[in-house]
C-alpha cells in the first residue's frame, strides 16, 4: 500500500503537541481553553489530556529544575507520544535592551552552570560536543509571529490596569538565545557575570536547556516563550507572583490561542 500524503493542515491537525507550563498559574490558565481535558497520572505528575481548537494537545506542569523538566518532556514524548513540544513560562532579562513584560522566543539554550572543565569546554555538554541546543525553526517562527500579533495590541490582553501597574509600554518580541540553570539569579553581580559569560544571551531561566536536550535527543521539535518579569538583579522577587498572575499567564495563554486558532 502507498504513502497517504495529507493535506498540510489536515497533517497539522493530527499531530500532538505537548505544553509545558513553569508555573500553576499558567497552567490553569491553559487548562480553562481545553474543554474536552482528561487527567492521567505519570510519574508523579498530572498530564492533561484535551483538545485547544480541534489541536491534540497535553498539558503539564513542568516542576522547577533542568532534572524536573527533562522528567517532564520525556514523559510527554514516551508515554504520551507529543509530536512537539511548546513550553511558556517567565525568566529573568539579561540581555541588552530588554524590558519587563518583553517576551522572548527562544532560538537555543545553553545551561549556564555546566562546567565540566578542564575535560570539556565551559558550557559543553560532555559526550555531545556541543554547548548550545537550537529550537526548531518552523515552530520557534509560528510562536514568535502569535507572540507579535498578541503584543501589538497588549491592554486587549492584560488590561489597562496591568498596563499601568507594571509600567508596560509598547512590549516587544525578542528572538535568541535563553540561559537554564538550577539557580535563580537574583543579584546583580550573579546577572553581570552571567553576560560576561554568555554575552548573547538574551534571559535566564531553570528549565528550558534540558526540554532542549531532551528533544534533541528524541528528535521533537521544541519552541520556547519566557515573558519578561525582572531583570535579573536585586529586584528580581519584587511583584514575581502578581506579574504572573496578571502579565506572563495571560501573554502565554494569548499565544498559545494566537498559534492554534491563527
Amino acid at each position: 500500500m502507498g504513502r497517504i500524503y495529507l493535506p498540510t493542515d489536515l497533517a497539522f491537525m493530527m499531530k500532538r503537541t505537548g505544553i509545558i507550563s513553569a508555573v500553576h498559574q499558567e497552567l490553569a490558565a491553559v487548562l480553562d481553553c481545553l474543554p474536552d481535558e482528561q487527567r492521567q497520572c505519570a510519574g508523579g505528575r498530572d498530564f492533561w489530556v484535551g483538545h485547544w481548537h480541534g489541536h491534540d494537545v497535553v498539558a503539564v506542569l513542568s516542576r522547577i529544575g533542568k532534572v524536573a523538566a527533562a522528567t517532564t518532556a520525556t514523559a510527554l514524548i514516551e508515554r504520551f507520544g507529543v509530536d512537539r513540544i511548546v513550553f511558556t513560562g517567565a525568566a529573568g532579562g539579561i540581555g541588552d535592551g530588554l524590558r519587563v513584560g518583553d517576551v522572548v522566543v527562544a532560538s537555543s539554550f545553553v545551561q549556564h552552570d555546566m562546567d565540566a572543565s578542564p575535560l570539556f569546554a565551559r558550557h559543553e555538554v560532555p559526550l555531545y560536543g556541543q554547548a548550545r541546543f537550537d529550537t526548531d525553526a518552523t515552530l520557534s517562527n509560528a510562536l514568535a509571529n502569535a507572540a507579535r500579533a498578541v503584543l501589538a495590541h497588549p491592554g486587549r490582553t492584560l488590561g489597562a490596569d496591568a498596563l499601568a501597574a507594571f509600567n508596560l509600554h509598547a512590549p516587544l518580541v525578542h528572538v535568541g538565545l535563553i540561559a537554564s540553570g538550577d539557580r535563580f539569579v537574583a543579584t546583580q553581580a550573579e546577572s553581570a557575570a552571567l553576560r560576561c559569560a554568555l554575552p548573547d544571551a538574551l534571559a535566564v531561566e531553570m528549565e528550558g536547556a534540558a526540554v532542549a536536550q531532551v528533544c534533541h535527543d528524541y528528535g521533537v521539535p521544541f519552541a520556547a516563550l519566557r515573558t519578561i518579569s525582572d531583570r535579573a538583579d536585586d529586584g528580581a522577587y519584587i511583584d514575581f507572583t502578581r506579574f504572573i498572575d496578571q502579565v506572563a499567564s495571560r501573554y502565554s495563554v494569548a499565544v498559545l490561542e494566537a498559534y492554534f486558532n491563527p
